[in-house]
């Protein structure tokens, strides 16, 4: 068996995507020359070099547990660390020889000797704790996908989920009809190349519907924007990021689209035309997300740790908001464009007011990186005005939190996952929350009670979940390829 540098430099590369440290993959991307190799990534499976690793692991194991007779010997699992340590290894193979020649000799003992350690695993049914688990006969699953499915998103209007993917494809499954995986669009992105269109062969990163749910926008690590209709034709191609784009967003009116890219800038585009309105290059690194606080002023934050507030036509910031410590993951207007919510790496959740330059609230609770937030559609201005606003976080430290935030406190911490969390997603009416983590569940829970009320499992880890506009479905992607929607009626 013989490997290159450039396969095990994809293979770290792709961990580092499917494990949501986008920006450091793409940063090993640029140094490492990915776009060179002639390796072919949508042929590659999801967490291959995990397999490998695993395989790896298990050979080292084999090698000490296998006597030379070829009888089995029982061993301690070994870690990672001891495996790549020959010392660790041969100190393994002489215990275990020294166990297997003490169980070979005859037992002099009166009957109440020790019971032996047994080798085989154990597994554990999921506990739902009071929660539903969703049948199987409840859930779809829609294969296409030929990699990694890093977001969808559902029509607002209808039940048509858009899924974006790490194959260079969007997809959009028409779920109207309880319709299965054979009723999807396949919307290709490619590039001009001698003349010809070839497939870009780069992630699709983000997704967006407008409002009326008539056009969906994508974002790619190609670096362009594309507008689809949702019979799936290309009805405009947006092309002045130099770089991949990590987010885009229609604004309300639905005649801009904003997004944000490594190339530490903010484009706003005119939708119809698919002409770049105004740029913004106020970050002095990678722009990691956008949201519109009205359909012309928005917020953007990056890895330089700063959060501007710009608006069209303006050539400065009217607002920057600064006293996060490491990259700032993602911001969320709430739904009257009042108080800004931001996430960072450096494990807090800010809220801040255009009213003051210093944060409104600085919860600090989550024990790691908190990777996405999410308002609850509730509130003034809202469909459900006489239900508090709620504010939900997702950390790696396999935790969801929910804040009452005129307190600025927690009212509950979602603890059921046991991988990092990088979804979440509040129900139409607000009194549900989904979310999606890498241990490949599915959790719903009741909002106002922080009880779990459903659990689905699927078979990769969850990057993205979402509901339907009437609240019914639950649409989730995950890192084996695999999208599907739960099925909540009755």
């Amino acid at each position: 068996m013989s490997f290159s540098s450039d396969e095990v430099n994809f293979l770290v590369y792709r961990y580092l995507q499917e494990s949501g440290f986008v920006h450091s993959a793409y940063t090993f991307g640029i140094e490492s020359h990915i776009s060179q190799s002639n390796i072919n990534g949508a042929l590659v499976p999801p967490a291959a070099l995990l397999n490998i690793i695993q395989k790896g692991l298990q050979y080292t194991e084999a090698e000490i547990s296998i006597a030379e007779d070829g009888s089995e010997r029982c061993i301690e699992t070994l870690s990672l660390i001891d495996a790549v340590m020959p010392d660790v290894v041969e100190s393994r193979k002489q215990a275990a020889v020294k166990t297997q020649n003490v169980k070979s000799e005859p037992s002099n003992t009166n009957g109440e000797g020790e019971t032996s350690q047994s080798c085989t695993n154990h597994t554990t049914n999921m506990e739902v704790d009071g929660g539903v688990e969703i049948p199987s006969s409840k859930a779809t699953i829609l294969r296409g996908h030929e990699s990694e499915v890093f977001i969808c998103a559902w029509n607002p209007t209808n039940d048509l989920l858009a899924s974006g993917s790490g194959d260079s494809t969007a997809r959009i499954w028409n779920m109207n009809d309880n319709s299965n995986s054979a009723n999807q669009l396949v919307l290709r992105h490619c590039i001009q190349r001698g003349g010809t269109e070839v497939p870009s062969n780069k992630d699709v990163t983000s997704l967006d519907w407008n409002c009326e749910g008539t056009l969906l926008a994508t974002g790619s690590y190609d670096g362009y924007a594309r507008i689809w209709s949702t019979d799936g034709r290309l009805v405009n191609t947006l092309g002045q990021h130099k770089g991949p784009i990590f987010a885009l967003k229609w604004n309300k009116r639905g005649n801009y689209i904003l997004s944000a890219g490594v190339d530490k800038t903010t484009i706003i585009w005119d939708a119809s035309s698919g002409n770049a309105t105004q740029q913004f290059a106020f970050h002095s690194a990678p722009a990691l997300d956008v949201d519109w606080q009205s359909n012309q002023t928005f917020a953007s934050c990056s890895t330089d740790q700063c959060i501007h507030v710009c608006r069209l036509g303006m050539d400065r910031p009217m607002k920057t908001f600064q006293g996060h410590t490491n990259e700032v993951n993602a911001i969320k207007w709430d739904p009257q464009g009042q108080l800004l919510a931001s996430c960072s790496d450096d494990m807090t959740l800010k809220i801040w007011s255009m009213r003051q330059d210093s944060c409104v609230h600085d919860l600090q609770a989550h024990s790691k990186e908190i990777y996405t937030i999410k308002w609850s559609p509730t509130g003034p201005g809202t469909n459900n005005p006489n239900v508090p606003l709620i504010l939900s976080s997702a950390s790696f430290d396999s935790t969801v939190r929910l804040w009452e935030v005129e307190r600025g406190t927690c009212i509950h911490t979602l603890t059921k996952h046991q991988e990092p969390v990088y979804s979440v997603a509040f129900s139409p009416d607000g009194k549900y929350l989904a979310s999606g983590s890498f241990d490949k569940c599915v959790h719903i829970w009741n909002v106002q009670s922080g009880s779990l009320v459903h659990s689905y499992k699927g078979t990769g880890g969850i990057f993205e979940v979402c509901w339907n506009h009437r609240g019914d479905k639950v649409g989730a992607s995950a890192s084996d390829g695999s999208v599907f929607v739960l099925d909540l009626r009755k």
